[in-house]
């Protein structure tokens, strides 16, 4: 008897289509790939067809073996893109949300652009999620999740009740799994493994299911402005500046008080190249106080000679650093509708190619690393210039209240998190610029072999890094005297339960690059 039943096929795209050169790149123009095909799926039974087609296709003799998902595309490495990606399954037309069960359903390539005008305007509810618009969610919640309204509502991950993964067993056949936190184990696993092990590690996310999401601010008190660095000192004396500026924002977090968890701020260290240090901040303007509460923020940020909020040296934030925009017109606290936030603070552009590091901080900078921040940014150009931030987010407040076993997440005590960022023309090889923040990152760690330890081995204020901002040089003997280390960095001690669960789940190792979770010793599979 004939099997007349119609299989589901996503949008297969290849060379010679005219959207091969859109699909085979991600958001940074560093990474590209030439694969045979990038399947567009639209739903999780494309998901699951395109997935065993690709392993069908498998020829373990072939120099491009890899098979890559995808949702939004803003893999910082070549995760995703790379010479020896043979498929890339995307799943950026999956991008519904609506309401399920008494829970909200959002697929997997929902962006947090999508989340803010699907998830805000159809029910009032937010996802305490990322500023960048075009990040997708099918990357961002598996890394954990954290943005704007983090300390007032937690990781997104603390919300994350379901996920549904196409998976692939070890007789190569593909299955659908739906697995929450109450399930028994092991698909108890595979739902643990998504709520902080990072994205493309087990299987493909095709949909999340989130409880108990808080309600989105009515209003938020919004301010920006930056000191220039033309007001500050060099030599020593400059360098007191600067570190007043880094003390202040980072004791002020450091100090845990309640009335300021629904206070966000980002201080963003550009190179003396450019014309100023930039400071972001946003309150919820229904907490208590709220107004007061920034401007208590405001005059600790203003403490010590020549920093005041309302000298001259403060002024408008007239030029975009890093990812995010200029906003002028916003010394002053501005009231705005918690949807235009979004609006403000979206990604300058795509255009450039860019590295990214990260450091989580138990407490403030200490002076050796403010030193080595001050060398590297307040340094004479030498011809490069230097589109380059360190960006301090201020953290902790409700991600510190979950228990760190409840998530993968395992950096639950860490008050500020770190990203370094440096970017150049995509025309230029970016060397001269690789190497810059190459060296500043390792002189910043420099006593504990060029990487921000974790707390396990007694790193004092450092406690690794974020898998949402991955980097293969913590591989890279060069840069790490440890490389080793690396999924210490991301995963601290969660990391032997997450090789435990890639066992489980993808047993065949399918899902793998050069920073992928590991099968445990003796499980085999083909690496990259």
């Amino acid at each position: 008897m004939t099997d007349t039943r119609t299989v589901a096929r996503g949008i297969r795209v290849t060379p010679g289509d005219r959207r091969y050169a859109a699909v085979r790149r991600g958001y940074n123009p560093r990474w590209e790939a030439e694969p045979d095909y990038v399947e567009l799926v639209r739903s999780p039974e494309e998901a699951v067809t395109a997935l065993r087609d690709a392993v069908a296709d498998h020829d373990p003799g072939e120099e491009r073996s890899r098979i890559t998902t995808r949702s939004g595309g803003h893999c910082y490495e070549d995760f995703v893109c790379a010479p020896d990606v043979r498929v890339i399954i995307d799943v950026s037309l999956m991008d519904e949300v609506y309401e399920d069960g008494g829970m909200v359903c959002v697929e997997a390539g929902a962006t947090n652009g999508d989340l803010r005008k699907q998830l805000f305007l159809k029910t009032g509810k937010v996802l305490p999620g990322g500023s960048c618009a075009s990040v997708g969610v099918g990357g961002h919640v598996p890394a954990g999740g954290f943005g704007l309204l983090s300390r007032q509502f937690g990781l997104t991950v603390d919300y994350l009740y379901e996920v549904e993964v196409a998976v692939v067993d070890e007789d190569r056949e593909v299955r659908l799994v739906r697995a929450n936190r109450d399930s028994p184990e092991p698909e108890r696993s595979l739902w643990w493994a998504h709520t902080g092990g990072g994205g493309g590690n087990f299987g493909i996310v095709t949909r999340f299911w989130f409880r108990g999401l808080p309600d989105a601010p009515e209003h938020v008190l919004l301010t920006a402005g930056g000191w220039k660095w033309s007001s500050l000192a060099r030599r020593e004396r400059g360098f007191r500046q600067f570190k007043r500026i880094v003390d202040n924002f980072g004791s002020f977090f450091a100090r845990r008080d309640p009335k300021f968890d629904p206070l966000f701020a980002i201080l963003l260290l550009t190179h003396r190249s450019q014309p100023k240090i930039g400071l972001i901040a946003q309150i919820d303007a229904s907490a208590p106080k709220a107004r007061q509460r920034m401007a208590d923020f405001q005059k600790a940020m203003g403490g010590g000679p020549r920093l005041a909020l309302r000298s001259r040296a403060f002024e408008d934030l007239t030029e975009g650093y890093g990812e995010y925009p200029a906003l002028a017109g916003l010394q002053r606290p501005q009231p705005l509708p918690w949807d235009s936030v979004d609006k403000l603070l979206g990604p300058v552009d795509n255009l450039r190619c860019g590295k990214h590091k990260s450091a989580y901080m138990r407490g403030p900078l200490p002076e050796r690393q403010i030193r080595a921040l001050w060398e590297g940014l307040a340094g004479e150009d030498r011809g490069v210039v230097r589109d380059a931030v360190v960006q301090i987010d201020s953290y902790g407040a409700a991600v510190n209240e979950v228990a760190e076993e409840a998530t993968a997440v395992a950096q639950r005590d860490s008050v500020l998190k770190l990203q370094h960022q440096v970017y150049w023309p995509a025309t230029e090889d970016g060397a001269d610029h690789l190497h810059w923040i190459r060296t500043v990152y390792q002189n910043m760690y420099a006593d504990t072999g060029g990487v921000p330890a974790t707390r396990e081995i007694g790193a004092g204020v450092t406690d690794g890094c974020y898998v949402g901002y991955p980097d293969v040089d913590l591989s890279d003997r060069e840069w790490n005297i440890d490389p080793a280390s690396w999924s210490r960095l991301y995963y601290g001690r969660h990391y032997p339960a997450l090789q435990e669960a890639k066992r489980r789940w993808d047993p065949l190792n399918v899902f793998r690059h050069r920073q992928s979770v590991e099968p445990p010793a003796g499980v085999p599979g083909p690496r990259s």
